[in-house]
């Protein structure tokens, strides 16, 4: 379903997905300041719906305009849960109305959407199925609101104005926000695609000093790479090509790939006349090359911004010739302890914030428990050959003391060298 297709409901759309009458609200909006409560409301919430369908809950989550702080809200929270089927009402449906929640909504021609209202908080409870595209673009708006104020805030503008309106229903406000919505979702898939080439510059002159690449990642993968010389080597997510250009001085032949195009310009301006750098999305497929055409695939600090490892992984393994090696860093699961509010068990898009050239970025990517790593690589079929923790090097106590008492005093980054059998 299209978004403008799912974005205006007619007044016989409305009537005819509530379980009964639909409220008629005949007056304008009322909207309430950010309340720090809300995240509170919605963990109590959330642990309260965990207790009630167990495993039955593929994903759970805080959404709409109460998940964002600092954001005006009508004081209504927003969940979102995600089932295996929620077309399947007897899998969850009686135990949330045991506990006192209310099927208010049932849109079986929408994504199978149901909604519910909460016994004791003003909730609306969002059910999906695992898959449903509704849910990433949730993620998405939630995610963008969270991590760009000006988008916030040109948010909240309209919604003020849109509140100040009289509507028969609260579904025709929701529909008159379609057109924000829509621009915010636009720029935020757009920056999605290629998040770096905001501060492509920046970050090729900081990879080119950090010490968690100089002295930790980079020598872990070249590591676990062993001999490179005479291979063919795709580097994924190459960044201004200082692997590549290590993995080149060791005799590989490189083609470095990245989704920025800020960072393949940088790339291609020190290092191409010697690698062959293409922008490309390691999310979708590499056509450019053949089958079994590459000896080894390096992936530095590159899978953890995607969620879903399936495509990327089965296009690894095309391009590998038989026998041939992925070696991979991603953020530790660990990490979980270094970010307020995550679950270990989760996959979660968390949001990091970096200060490069005396400016701040939020760059987001998703932790997942090891647990989750492993189904993915089995799925694809790869065979786990190591599994690494390193130690920096040495240099790095002298070098950067913040940084080596960082590395050695837990895990950061997880590395694997995997092998396609086939």
């Amino acid at each position: 379903m299209s978004e403008r297709d799912r974005a205006h409901y007619s007044d016989e759309d409305i009537r005819s997905s509530w379980v009964a009458e639909p409220p008629k609200l005949n007056s304008t909006v009322t909207l309430a300041d950010y309340d720090p409560e809300w995240p509170r409301l919605y963990e109590r919430e959330a642990e309260r719906i965990r207790g009630l369908l167990g495993d039955r809950v593929v994903a759970l989550e805080h959404i709409g305009s109460t998940s964002v702080p600092g954001l005006c809200a009508k004081p209504i929270v927003d969940v979102l849960l995600v089932v295996p089927d929620s077309a399947d009402e007897p899998a969850y449906v009686p135990a949330l109305t045991g506990a006192g929640y209310r099927l208010v909504i049932r849109e079986p021609a929408r994504d199978e959407h149901r909604a519910f209202k909460g016994p004791d908080t003003n909730v609306n409870l969002h059910v999906y199925s695992r898959g449903c595209p509704e849910i990433e673009r949730y993620r998405l708006f939630r995610d963008r609101l969270r991590t760009h104020d000006e988008e916030r805030d040109r948010y909240a503008t309209a919604k003020r104005e849109l509140a100040s309106r009289t509507w028969q229903y609260i579904q025709n406000y929701a529909d008159a926000k379609t057109e924000i919505v829509d621009e915010i979702l636009s720029r935020a898939r757009e920056a999605a695609a290629a998040p770096y080439d905001e501060f492509s510059a920046a970050y090729a002159e900081h990879s080119g000093v950090n010490p968690f690449q100089v002295y930790y990642d980079r020598p872990a993968i070249l590591g676990l790479a062993g001999e490179v010389a005479g291979l063919r080597v795709l580097d994924v997510g190459s960044a201004a090509g200082l692997l590549a250009a290590e993995l080149a001085d060791r005799g590989a032949r490189v083609t470095g790939i990245d989704r920025s195009q800020g960072m393949v310009d940088i790339a291609r301006a020190r290092f191409g006349d010697r690698i062959d750098f293409h922008r490309a999305d390691v999310a979708r497929p590499l056509d450019f090359l053949a089958d079994d055409s590459v000896d080894l695939v390096t992936a530095s600090l590159v899978l953890h911004y995607l969620r879903d490892w399936g495509p990327t992984l089965a296009e690894f393994r095309r391009v590998l010739r038989p026998g041939g090696t992925v070696v991979a860093s991603v953020h530790h699961p660990e990490d979980w302890h270094w970010f307020e509010g995550t679950r270990y068990f989760e996959t979660e898009l968390l949001t990091d914030e970096w200060n490069l050239a005396g400016h701040r970025h939020r760059v987001q990517f998703y932790r997942r428990p090891l647990s989750a790593t492993f189904t993915a690589l089995r799925e694809a079929g790869f065979v786990v050959d190591r599994l690494e923790e390193p130690a920096p090097l040495p240099a790095c106590e002298a070098a950067d003391p913040g940084a080596w008492t960082m590395l050695t005093g837990g895990p950061r980054f997880l590395y694997l060298r995997l092998i396609n059998p086939r």
